[in-house]
């Protein structure tokens, strides 16, 4: 079992790395193996909406969507961390996902996922809110915790002194390895053709 938790952020191991690094290190003692992907620093392309990837099963912008998603039968569950930039996620994180869950969304059916947001004070829950709804229109199961998925403060050193954040963090850690014990292996339910009105 392994869980993908994607750092939308473009400081590597800031502030949303260590509220993502306190999830993994729970997964790691519960058995799971983790992966921190950095989306980085160069620009993103957003979708264009040119409907090419549904011809060819990927993006045409062939950057780490493409690359992650050629990989995702390795993965069980997907944690998305972003900082909060104006009450919303990173336009890193908005423009990969807008991709990445579009291209992959009956690969990410039945998987297990999550949303990780890092503030330094206001607009985590309306960026909570957007990451939360790639997870929910593509029939993945959202797991929660003991509170919103968010930690607060400034710098790495600020949030681990968000003692209420982390804790948050390993309740998700815990709740998702959990989860992952109980459905190992078992096959989503079929569901009905969509129907677009």
């Amino acid at each position: 079992m392994k869980v993908l938790l994607i750092n939308g952020s473009p400081h590597k191991e800031g502030c949303t790395f260590t509220a993502l690094s306190e999830v993994a290190d729970t997964l790691n003692k519960n058995g799971i193996e983790t992966e921190i992907y950095h989306i980085g620093v160069k620009p993103i392309a957003g979708c264009i909406a040119c409907m090419k990837c549904k011809e060819a099963g990927k993006c045409i912008y062939d950057d780490g969507v493409n690359e992650l998603g050629a990989r995702l039968d390795e993965f069980d569950g997907i944690i998305l961390g972003s900082p909060v930039y104006y009450a919303g996620p990173s336009g890193q994180i908005c423009s990969f996902c807008d991709r990445f869950f579009f291209v992959n969304a009956p690969k990410l059916a039945g998987k297990l996922a999550a949303a990780v947001v890092s503030c330094r004070r206001g607009g985590a829950t309306a960026s909570f809110d957007r990451l939360n709804k790639y997870f929910t229109i593509c029939k993945m199961q959202v797991v929660g915790s003991q509170y919103w998925n968010m930690v607060h403060g400034f710098t790495p050193d600020d949030v681990r002194k968000d003692l209420e954040g982390l804790q948050t963090m390993r309740t998700l850690g815990e709740n998702i390895a959990w989860l992952l014990k109980c459905t190992d292996g078992k096959p989503m339910p079929e569901h009905e053709p969509s129907i677009m009105t």
